[in-house]
């Protein structure tokens, strides 16, 4: 094994050590949540999910099999985002920043997706999946919140660091049950901290948060699997209803959220970090668009890639293999580089600009579709 493979093994021996340190001594019980027995939570199906040796052969791979082109070769390009446009920035304006963190604004305020703005997704910072480059926009920069919305514990969704920087500076953390605990043994104040079950609903102004269900898993630690809740979120804001897959699988419950909630006007989905081995709980790009019909979204718009080395697929697969299942199914899809003002209504084309370095950028967009197909009425 070469010197930096077995770098790479002494690093995730620490790293289980420390997530060992990061299990909390008392951990809730939810007997009211139908999702909660045994004392932990559960799919209504248990997806599928590579355990013994097949599970050391992906930890093999990881540390020592031959990977490519799964980090750019140089910074992919982003657009610059100045702070102070977001002053005067209209309704239903929204940024990517990177992997799953979306700025959006709604009923007058802002508010964040799984914000994660350290330089790696990991307990510690000098070891673990380090960012391609760094955030569209610094988390000293970011407006003042009316909220964070989280949808499960995983690192590269669930930043303690960054957390902790926005805890004095967000209004409301929204979170699954179990994750809020999280937040307050980091200094989150209680008054700021709402949990939800699947299917329960905040009204924060004029935005109603619904948590939704998601086939996923959860934990930080070696000890603390499923200890926590997963969800993704239906967010109503008036003229618009927006959909955050957060992590999962594809699932039948896709279905019954844009039953029950939908139409939805743009879908946030999950196209990254997949695999056919763990695509019970990481959708693949071809899901990804089934998805998005199932939700009978107008807009998809897919979050989850660019960002991070999380899996075995050339980074720009993702959106690759999305452009082509979306135009084989007739969706309208929006890829905007990170950092780019989007208009939740009318997100701008295709345009491949993963395959220019930074610096480089085109003004070409290439629609996937003509148009996007009506909306409806949201609920």
């Amino acid at each position: 094994m070469s010197r930096r493979r077995q770098l790479a093994v002494l690093s995730v021996l620490v790293i289980a050590g420390a997530s060992m340190a990061l299990v909390p001594a008392r951990t809730a019980e939810y007997p009211e949540s139908p999702q909660f027995r045994d004392g932990a939570f559960h799919n209504p199906v248990t997806p599928r999910m590579p355990r013994g040796s097949e599970a050391l052969g992906l930890w093999w791979k990881f540390l020592a099999g031959k990977r490519t082109n799964t980090r750019p070769d140089v910074a992919p390009p982003l657009q610059p985002l100045d702070p102070a446009a977001l002053a005067d920035a209209p309704e239903h304006r929204l940024y990517r920043l990177g992997h799953s963190t979306v700025l959006v604004k709604l009923d007058g305020g802002w508010w964040l997706t799984d914000p994660v703005f350290s330089g790696r997704a990991s307990p510690v910072q000098w070891a673990g999946p380090r960012r391609f480059q760094a955030p569209a926009l610094a988390l000293e920069q970011l407006p003042p919140l009316r909220g964070v919305i989280l949808s499960h514990d995983h690192y590269d969704h669930l930043d303690r660091a960054t957390v902790r920087a926005l805890a004095d500076r967000a209004e409301l953390f929204v979170t699954p049950l179990g994750v809020g605990e999280r937040l307050l043994r980091w200094g989150v104040s209680p008054d700021k901290v709402r949990q939800l079950d699947w299917w329960q609903s905040l009204q924060v102004g004029g935005v109603q948060l619904t948590a939704t269900p998601a086939q996923h898993f959860s934990g930080r630690g070696l000890f603390d699997r499923n200890r926590t809740l997963w969800a993704s979120w239906a967010i109503h804001a008036p003229g618009l209803n927006l959909f955050f897959s957060g992590d999962s699988g594809y699932f039948p419950g896709f279905a019954e959220i844009g039953e029950r909630l939908g139409p939805f006007d743009l879908t946030l989905l999950e196209c990254g970090a997949y695999d056919e081995l763990w695509s019970g709980v990481h959708m693949l790009p071809e899901q990804t668009v089934q998805a998005h019909l199932d939700l009978r979204g107008r807009w998809l718009l897919p979050v989850h890639n660019a960002t991070f080395d999380l899996a075995f697929h050339a980074w720009d697969e993702p959106m690759e293999r999305v452009i082509a299942a979306a135009q084989a199914r007739g969706v309208a899809l929006s890829i905007p580089r990170l950092g780019e003002a989007v208009d939740a209504h009318a997100p701008p084309g295709v345009e491949r600009w993963w395959q220019r370095p930074a610096g480089r950028e085109g003004a070409n967009a290439e629609p996937v579709v003509s148009a996007a197909p009506a909306a409806g009425t949201p609920r």
